[in-house]
C-alpha cells in the first residue's frame, strides 16, 4: 500500500491520560497519612493554576481526582496504642535474615519501604499482622519461605503524642 493512502496522525493530541487505578482495600492511613493526602491535594490544586499546557492540566487533574477520592474513602486510624501485637499502626523491629530492621505498617498510600513503611496491605504485613514480641512468623515470596523474628513491638515515631490532648 502506498503511504499517500496512509493518514499521518502526528498532528493528533495525545490520548488523555489514563486514570490512576485505585486499590479495592480499605482506604486506612494513619494520622500523618491523612495530612500527606490533604499535602498533596493542596499542591496539585496549585499546580493546575499555575499550570500552561492543556496535556499537563489534564495529567494534574487526573492525579487530584485520585487524591480526592483517597480522601474521601481514608478511614483514619490513630496510632495503634497495643503494642503486644503487631497490627495497622504499629513499629515492627524484625531480625530477617540475620539483620534487624524497623518498618511501620502503615497505609498503602503512604508506604514507602525505601524509608521503612509498609502497606498493611504487603506480604510482609500480613505475614506480621498479630504477632508478638519473640514469635516467628513464615513468610512466603517468590517460590521460597523465609522466617522472620518479631523483636519488638511499638508505637511509630511521630505518632507517639498524636491524638492526646496537650496542655
Amino acid at each position: 500500500m502506498s503511504r499517500a493512502f496512509v493518514k499521518e496522525d502526528s498532528d493528533a493530541p495525545p490520548p488523555p491520560p489514563l486514570e490512576r487505578p485505585i486499590s479495592g482495600a480499605p482506604n486506612r492511613v494513619t494520622v500523618r497519612g491523612a495530612q500527606l493526602i490533604e499535602d498533596e491535594i493542596l499542591a496539585l490544586e496549585a499546580a493546575i493554576v499555575a499550570a500552561r499546557e492543556d496535556t499537563e492540566i489534564e495529567s494534574l487533574r487526573r492525579d487530584l481526582r485520585y487524591w480526592a477520592a483517597r480522601r474521601a474513602t481514608a478511614q483514619i486510624i490513630p496510632a495503634n496504642r497495643d503494642t503486644t501485637a503487631v497490627g495497622f499502626g504499629t513499629r515492627v523491629t524484625i531480625r530477617r535474615g540475620g539483620s534487624l530492621s524497623e518498618i511501620d505498617i502503615v497505609g498503602e498510600d503512604e508506604a514507602d519501604p525505601a524509608e521503612g513503611r509498609i502497606a498493611w496491605t504487603s506480604p510482609l504485613a500480613r505475614a506480621l499482622e498479630e504477632a508478638e514480641a519473640g514469635e516467628t512468623v513464615e513468610l512466603e515470596a517468590g517460590g521460597a519461605t523465609e522466617t522472620i523474628e518479631v523483636v519488638a513491638v511499638s508505637v511509630m515515631s511521630g505518632e507517639e503524642n498524636i491524638g492526646e490532648s496537650r496542655p
